[in-house]
């Protein structure tokens, strides 16, 4: 079983199609087609199932997939290894984003990390955190910042926490004392604007309402914070969302209250664990650790430490 191979193999896998991953590996599609007929033959079974305009693994192929591309990190990282100590680190760095990282240490750390490390190509993915922890966890980008799970992270992810934040209430200006906590049987009685089920952060406001024994609809779901309190602006109803966003800043269109009894979450970096990290990924964590004098790393669940930054969630 070679490299080559099995580097062929993901392309397949992840291209669904003979075809394009013989572009994307720049050989013809014959060449392709051996190999995998041969690793195939190795392995005893089946790795695709031909259709008519796709190829899909098979159950055997998809017990493949992540030691193929955990042998493939490991070579990338080996050479990568090399490049570092002769101070010429290349290759790529894929990052997943949730939105509203604006206001965090995120930004300052790729800057930093793209003038010390010019040859490596960075690569940012934006989706909803369930969406990017299910990509780190497949080895389709290397890390992300995601909010963090109530139950604690998948147990082959490792993860350093970012900041915490707690979730507030926004209302019209006016209509409720800005010292006056909220309860979330109060907060309830108004049609309800925040995040949807796609979002990390909603699996905590939702644990929060049922441990206290309530239903909470959201009659105006979205991950935009801006859209949210412009929603509330209008009358609409009261925003749940991140009290660390940069958008909740003095507004004379509305006011911020503390919610009873309070809703906390957490952002966190999050990488695979059990392999060690490729190259571009542990001069971004060392970088981290160099500028912030971070928290340390914790495999299986999130670490604790100072907070760095402000984040709203996604």
């Amino acid at each position: 079983m070679e490299l080559r191979t099995l580097e062929y193999f993901v392309a397949v896998a992840e291209e669904r199609s003979f075809t394009k991953a013989a572009a994307r590996c720049h050989v013809v599609q014959p060449a392709i087609s051996q190999q995998i007929q041969a690793l195939e033959k190795e392995l005893g079974e089946p790795l695709f199932e031909r259709l008519h305009r796709q190829v899909v693994l098979t159950s055997g192929g998809a017990a493949l997939l992540p030691h193929a591309r955990a042998c493939l990190a490991a070579a990338a990282s080996a050479v990568l290894e090399f490049a570092d100590r002769s101070g010429l680190l290349s290759g790529s760095f894929a990052l997943g984003t949730v939105g509203g990282l604006e206001g965090t240490s995120v930004p300052r750390l790729l800057g930093e990390y793209h003038r010390r490390y010019p040859r490596v190509a960075v690569s940012l993915t934006g989706a909803s955190s369930p969406s990017l922890l299910d990509k780190v966890r497949d080895g389709e980008i290397d890390a992300a910042v995601v909010a963090g799970p109530p139950e604690g992270g998948p147990p082959a992810v490792a993860s350093r926490m970012l900041l915490e934040d707690r979730i507030v209430a926004v209302l019209p200006a006016g209509s409720w004392a800005p010292n006056r906590p909220m309860s979330l049987d109060e907060a309830v009685r108004s049609p309800v604007i925040s995040y949807g089920p796609d979002s990390g952060v909603h699996a905590y406001i939702r644990a929060a309402f049922a441990a206290q024994g309530l239903r909470l609809d959201i009659a105006y779901a979205t991950n935009d914070v801006a859209l949210q309190v412009a929603l509330v602006a209008e009358r609409i109803g009261v925003a749940l969302t991140s009290h660390a966003s940069p958008v909740l800043a003095a507004d004379p269109r509305f006011v911020v209250v503390p919610l009873h009894p309070a809703i906390r979450l957490r952002k966190v970096f999050v990488w695979r664990s059990g392999t060690g990290p490729s190259a571009p990924l542990r001069a971004f964590l060392d970088l981290w650790t160099e500028l912030s004098d971070g928290p340390a790393l914790v495999d299986g669940r999130t670490g604790d430490g100072a907070v760095v930054a402000s984040a709203n969630g996604g």
